[in-house]
């Protein structure tokens, strides 16, 4: 074979996601995984049982209509009118992925060209950089800075150059947990009417917040319905996080565009899901709100036990993560810490430095889940007491 590398320059650095190797460490040591962001219970179970009837009655156990099957495209719809009053057609405006990983993918790939310019918020859920460099694009990161994590927007207006395409927003933030003000957004929304910019808004963590902030989709803002790809899903919102089912709104046109790139990935997937999915969305309001405020309560519990063992904490106004600070312990390397951590004291966390291109600015921060029951919260936070200097 000739000295080629395999892996396209493109992709270069990008090896094993920071997720599977802190997951297979949680496992060979038998550490509790507080680093990938999942639960470690099912969703509801009336939805659960939706889907087996799904698969028993034969519903979506073959090849689904590739927008997505009509019940979960009105399903989203309704939605999004529901609970921020924006109006999507489910035959043209609606499109069902696979998960909001797939979702952002098929977005940035139909809608980059090589050499343009793509603002994101860093830290980045690191997806972000392997889609941008797969479309040929180039990231530009906007870096948000502890302890508030708010995005500096006059370093916005100044990082828009003639290149720049397309801002890809992330409000729930992973991993800091920033959520966007109001005031936030349309100086956005200005922004990217002035330079006529695309945007992707990644909202997987919409009904994720906690009192009192709000979360408020950017395709609401006026200028911005018919620029803005929405992205979400119902992995977070319903503990279903292995069924990757997710969606896109947007107008006919940029739906059209995703949609192009989406059936060269998977196609369609996830059948039967899609039925129980689009009766997770008729839920109650009552169901967001218990589960909301029960993650609230899960965020206390561990930002307490966190403090506690000494590390400094930055709370969370969404998502289901905390970011902390190590410099307390008298440590510089949040990589080396989180490789040690499941010795010292059998708990596995992910180290932010991974999801910046600024080194520095996370080079102390590491971020911790909380979407896990109660005892395994409470076990971890003993466990981590060890640590106290």
């Amino acid at each position: 074979m000739s000295d080629r590398p395999l892996l396209n320059r493109r992709l270069a650095g990008m090896g094993t996601t920071i997720f599977a190797e802190m997951s297979a460490l949680a496992t060979a040591t038998g550490s509790i995984n507080l680093g990938q962001g999942f639960p470690d219970t099912d969703g509801p179970r009336e939805i659960a049982q939706a889907a087996a009837d799904a698969v028993l009655s034969g519903r979506g156990n073959q090849y689904p209509p590739g927008p997505g099957i009509p019940e979960l495209r009105a399903a989203v719809a309704e939605h999004q009118q529901r609970f921020h009053g924006l109006g999507y057609d489910p035959d043209t405006e609606v499109l069902v992925t696979a998960g909001a990983t797939e979702a952002l993918a098929a977005a940035l790939l139909a809608l980059l060209e090589p050499g343009d310019e793509v603002i994101a918020f860093e830290p980045f859920y690191d997806s972000y950089a392997a889609c941008i460099a797969m479309a040929g694009a180039t990231r530009v990161p906007l870096t948000l800075r502890a302890p508030s994590f708010r995005p500096d927007l006059d370093r916005l207006r100044a990082l828009i150059t003639p290149r720049t395409r397309l801002l890809l927003l992330n409000s729930p933030h992973n991993p800091t947990g920033m959520v966007l003000t109001g005031e936030e957004l349309a100086v956005i929304a200005e922004l990217a009417v002035e330079h006529d910019l695309l945007v992707v808004t990644d909202e997987v963590y919409e009904h994720l917040v906690f009192a009192p902030s709000t979360h408020r989709p950017l395709a609401s803002f006026p200028g911005m319905r018919e620029r803005t790809v929405c992205v979400s899903s119902a992995g977070k919102t319903f503990s279903f996080t292995g069924w990757k089912v997710g969606w896109v709104t947007g107008t006919p046109e940029l739906v059209t565009a995703v949609r192009a790139a989406k059936q060269y990935l998977t196609y369609v997937s996830a059948g039967p899901f899609q039925y129980a999915v689009a009766d997770a969305l008729r839920l109650p309001d009552s169901y967001f709100a218990d589960f909301r405020a029960d993650l609230q309560r899960k965020r206390d519990l561990l930002a307490s036990g966190l403090r506690a063992a000494g590390f400094e904490v930055y709370e969370p106004q969404g998502t289901y993560f905390i970011t902390t600070d190590i410099a307390p312990f008298g440590e510089t390397d949040a990589y080396a810490f989180c490789r040690e951590l499941p010795a010292r004291c059998g708990v596995v966390a992910i180290p932010n430095s991974v999801f910046y291109d600024d080194k520095e600015a996370g080079a102390t921060q590491v971020r911790f889940t909380f979407c896990k029951r109660d005892s395994v919260l409470q076990e971890a936070v003993s466990r981590l007491q060890s640590l106290t200097p």
